[in-house]
């Protein structure tokens, strides 16, 4: 007995590791194999041909100029029966145009398949559980439309901007209403501006919500993104540009700016807080607009349109 015992002894003692597992025996077989990729990137996966259809689809879609696309941001969906065929009116550069299956159809639906196919937009008839995820569970109604990412301009491309007149450019400083920047962008559009800058950072951007307020505007006006607003006004005035900022407690009041007819950078900051300390600090004047004791501020949409007029005003003035 004492023999055998000393026999299986010997036959464990000649194996190496652990014996009980596979963890020490395989431990060289259990190699990582990285981070899961996206689905987006997963070959044969439904989110995979959805963003090899959907990149197909933007590449049909035209007319105009619209918003450039970029890989930094993401597209839109615009959602409802109202917000899809206004977006639709209003000629919002758009990819695709999704309608629900077996969609009882109205007015609304009707006019949407018709702008969509007038402006080239690709329509896809959509399952109702596919729909509800594009949107992320948004009431739709059958109807949502893709809006692609916009690609922004940089803040040096407005000085080759190629219009008639001295050159006027409005800059944004907090504003985060969409609605504002839609706002700002038809009022350049109208009294002769050369574009718009908007900070990369805690401002609005170009959402769908912003190119219905600038009700066309927005395809004749570039929009820029500046990393850091400060320098980039910085780089304005080396290139023989004035910066002058709006705010309640101004140097000058508004009809008595001598530098209208200057190369001007009219910069905007916030109902609320205004201009931040280092935008304010660049500028070379502070302009306030002269109005009643009982009125405390102008949105800043309203604001900027009262100043871009002015200043097109005394330019054709003189």
């Amino acid at each position: 007995m004492a023999g055998n015992q000393q026999r299986r002894n010997a036959r464990t003692s000649n194996k190496k590791g652990m014996v009980v597992g596979s963890g020490g025996q395989r431990r060289k077989q259990l190699k990582g194999r990285g981070p899961t990729p996206r689905a987006e990137d997963r070959v044969g996966h439904p989110a995979a041909r959805r963003a090899a259809r959907d990149a197909k689809a933007s590449g049909a879609g035209g007319g105009g100029r619209g918003p450039r696309r970029s890989g930094k941001a993401s597209s839109e969906i615009v959602a409802g029966r109202n917000s899809v065929v206004e977006a639709l009116r209003t000629h919002i550069p758009a990819s695709t145009l999704y309608v629900a299956s077996r969609l009882e159809s109205d007015d609304r639906v009707r006019e949407s398949i018709t702008l969509a196919t007038e402006q080239g937009i690709a329509v896809l008839e959509t399952p109702r559980t596919e729909l509800d995820r594009i949107t992320d569970g948004a009431v739709h109604q059958g109807l949502a439309l893709q809006v692609p990412a916009y690609e922004y301009a940089h803040p040096d491309d407005l000085l080759s901007v190629e219009l008639p007149g001295t050159p006027l450019i409005v800059a944004l400083d907090g504003i985060t209403d969409p609605r504002n920047l839609g706002a700002i962008i038809r009022s350049v559009g109208a009294f002769g501006g050369h574009g718009v800058v908007v900070p990369a950072r805690r401002s609005a951007g170009m959402t769908a919500s912003a190119w219905k307020t600038a009700a066309g505007a927005a395809a004749r006006v570039p929009v820029a993104q500046a990393t850091n607003l400060t320098r980039a006004l910085e780089s304005y005035r080396k290139a023989g540009f004035f910066v002058i900022g709006l705010d309640a407690d101004g140097d000058v009041e508004l009809p008595g700016l001598e530098l209208a007819d200057q190369p001007l950078v009219v910069v905007v900051g916030s109902e609320g807080k205004g201009l931040s300390r280092l935008v304010r600090e660049t500028c070379d004047q502070i302009v306030s607009i002269p109005m009643a004791a009982a009125t405390e501020s102008l949105n800043a949409g309203i604001a900027a349109a009262v100043t871009l007029y002015e200043i097109d005003r005394s330019r054709r003035a003189r």
